[in-house]
């Protein structure tokens, strides 16, 4: 099966991360933005391998000037690719870093991979078929806002971004047990499908930073949105918003 394969290889691409040695850091545009070696060592594994396992997909990803949506990738199949969300972690030995595989099929999420190699977690999820944790089913949380955590994203490299993330992040505070902050929009979203937390919210993230997370968090209950409340669109750079089952409203937050 092909989700068998992805598996396969997202995890062959922790072991790049997990034995690379003190990273050679390049700074892209934005504030903090910064790709690695190992960034591009594991991109490029990661379409060598994918290649074969659906050779007519196209590829998006977010290294090596392959980060532009085309119109071409909204038909047949297409590979999103993140292959550290979390650079920033990596960098600094910080933790979760994580691979993340989406396979798009008409420009919609069809399948979706996000492999932590440090603590060997791989979160899995086929349109319709539920979402998975290393072969075991997950859902989202049914408990309410005001007994779990919620976890957002900074939009590090919008600047103009930054004092409203910081006034929804105020907001937001009171509704909920606490905040918490990881570094990888991919891995929050993998958060509240496993019901660590309840809610995720980030005012702008790229493609492959939500086209694998969205697909698993969706398979396992939780409503994925921007913060207009519209449905992704998988076509580029977006707000989103990711609540478990248990909650419903986020009152006087966005």
């Amino acid at each position: 099966m092909i989700i068998e394969e992805i598996k396969k290889i997202a995890k062959e691409a922790g072991q790049i991360m997990l034995t690379a040695k003190k990273p050679n850091i390049k700074e892209k545009s934005g504030h903090a933005n910064f790709c690695t070696e190992t960034d591009e060592k594991i991109q490029a594994f990661l379409v060598n391998s994918l290649s074969w396992v659906v050779p007519e997909a196209s590829f998006l990803g977010e290294e090596d000037g392959m980060d532009v949506f085309t119109a071409k990738m909204s038909k047949g199949y297409c590979f999103v690719l993140d292959p550290i969300d979390g650079t920033s972690n990596f960098i600094y030995s910080y933790r979760p870093s994580v691979i993340s595989v989406a396979l798009l099929k008409d420009g919609q999420p069809h399948m979706a991979v996000i492999y932590d190699p440090y603590d060997d977690m791989l979160l899995s999820a086929v349109n319709g078929q539920g979402a998975y944790l290393n072969g075991e089913k997950i859902m989202s949380s049914e408990a309410p806002l005001s007994e779990t955590l919620a976890v957002f994203g900074t939009a590090p490299y919008y600047t103009e971004l930054r004092e409203k993330t910081f006034e929804v992040a105020k907001n937001l505070l009171p509704l909920c047990v606490d905040l918490r902050r990881s570094g990888t929009a991919a891995w929050d979203m993998c958060c509240v499908a496993m019901g660590r937390c309840n809610l995720y919210f980030e005012l702008k993230i790229q493609l492959w930073d939500y086209a694998a997370a969205a697909l698993i968090a969706t398979e396992a209950g939780c409503t994925v949105t921007d913060t207009e409340g519209t449905p992704l669109s998988y076509k580029g750079a977006s707000s989103v918003i990711c609540r478990a089952r248990g909650v419903k409203e986020i009152p006087g937050c966005f």
